[in-house]
């Protein structure tokens, strides 16, 4: 007969610390994830490796992220986010302490493709997903949105801390330190993360265990759930409208933004300014989402964010330049990942707060999926025109997302 774990003084202060410890590898993982945009030209000059090369090896990490998210997520749903992300920690330290010494292609590939990829996918991809379904119920929406906007704060805070840092040769002691930030980061990761509350006397939300369920074993993960879910609409309705979150955000605005502006005659150093205007306020919008999530229905918020992109996206190719670009930044980083609150949200309450890392993996993998589109219409005006259909699209596929119920406290444990 085990002994029911004993009850911690503080139990939000807990839930928290944990919250905490979660952000800052998820500003780590996204910070190394976009480690390698920034350090393409100084290695160019510094190895005598081509763009050609140096963006093959970029793209098989970016492909193995992607992958690693369904890994990540069916791992964490059997073993525990702590052990996985401490890996995933690992991993990245690994990739980037050794590409400090890199010299050869086959190095190239081996470190920054497949070591960065899995690592970061490990590490960040489903992580945050995974800790706010084990850890929180009433709060899960704000937790993720506080886990998206970490990841955001994450590509921020390094992007330009990076290039500063990675002029000559110099990308290499840059690249040694966020290996060794990430080998002094597993041991603190896996020392004060629990992978469910129930481990120190806790319930959800950082609330008191009940003690007449502190021997009700949690719930675990259905070796099926992922047979179920192909057979689901649902899952697929989940998938098809974050593969158009991917396509609508990363793939054309993330990526052609700047080319668009400059076609504009306006300068890089002013467009590079817009996408950081767009990155502050997709902060402040995705823990906006994570807010509402926990207080209205996550499909009707899914619908507004995606008719709300789509009608931006129309706009766009008929605003001037100037100030209206300015203000497109601003709602459009409002709008640009608030939609991932509320997919987790949904996810978890179709397959079960158990199942959230296998299946929400792979919903997310769709989501890279749509990331890697690149418009082929010749102009940018046709482009976001179709981007912004799809996004309406979305809206109305999000609304066929069949209704959540809300947890009742026979059903509370397993959601």
């Amino acid at each position: 007969m085990t002994t029911p774990p004993t009850p911690v003084q503080g139990g939000m202060n807990r839930a928290w610390l944990t919250v905490g410890v979660t952000i800052v590898v998820l500003l780590l993982a996204a910070g190394a994830r976009s480690a390698p945009g920034v350090f393409l030209k100084p290695m160019q000059a510094d190895t005598g490796f081509t763009l050609t090369t140096l963006s093959g090896a970029v793209s098989v990490g970016l492909l193995l992220f992607g992958l690693g998210a369904p890994l990540s997520g069916y791992l964490m749903d059997r073993h525990g986010p702590r052990r996985v992300a401490s890996l995933g920690l690992l991993l990245v330290a690994a990739a980037f302490l050794a590409s400090a010494f890199l010299r050869t292609e086959g190095q190239l590939y081996a470190l920054w493709g497949v070591l960065s990829g899995l690592g970061t996918g490990l590490a960040g991809s489903v992580l945050g997903a995974a800790v706010a379904a084990r850890w929180f119920r009433a709060r899960r929406g704000l937790v993720t949105g506080v886990f998206g906007a970490a990841t955001s704060a994450g590509q921020l805070m390094f992007i330009p801390l990076l290039t500063l840092a990675s002029g000559g040769q110099d990308w290499r002691l840059a690249s040694a330190g966020i290996g060794l930030a990430a080998l002094a980061l597993a041991p603190v990761f896996w020392l004060l993360l629990r992978d469910r509350p129930s481990e120190v006397g806790l319930g959800l939300d950082g609330e008191p265990l009940d003690p007449a369920a502190a021997h009700i074993p949690p719930p675990q993960p259905d070796s099926s759930v992922m047979r179920r879910a192909l057979t689901s609409r649902d899952f697929w309705l989940l998938s098809a409208t974050f593969f158009v979150c991917g396509a609508t955000s990363n793939g054309i605005i993330g990526t052609h933004f700047i080319s668009y502006c400059n076609d504009l005659g306006l300068s890089a150093g002013y467009a590079a300014g817009m996408l950081a205007v767009m990155g502050a306020f997709n902060f402040v919008g995705t823990l906006g989402s994570g807010y509402l999530t926990d207080r209205f229905d996550p499909r009707v918020l899914l619908a507004a964010y995606y008719a709300f992109r789509g009608l931006s996206l129309l706009l766009l190719p008929a605003l001037p330049p100037g100030a209206s670009l300015g203000a497109f930044a601003v709602l459009f980083g409002l709008d640009y990942i608030a939609t991932v609150p509320p997919t987790v949200a949904l996810t978890a309450r179709r397959f079960g707060a158990a199942n959230v890392g296998t299946v929400y993996g792979w919903v997310f993998f769709a989501h890279q999926l749509g990331g890697v589109v690149r418009d082929q219409l010749g102009q940018y005006g046709p482009a976001f025109l179709a981007a912004g259909v799809l996004a309406l699209l979305a809206a109305g596929l999000a609304l066929g997302v069949t209704r959540p119920v809300p947890p009742t406290p026979q059903r509370a444990a397993a959601n």
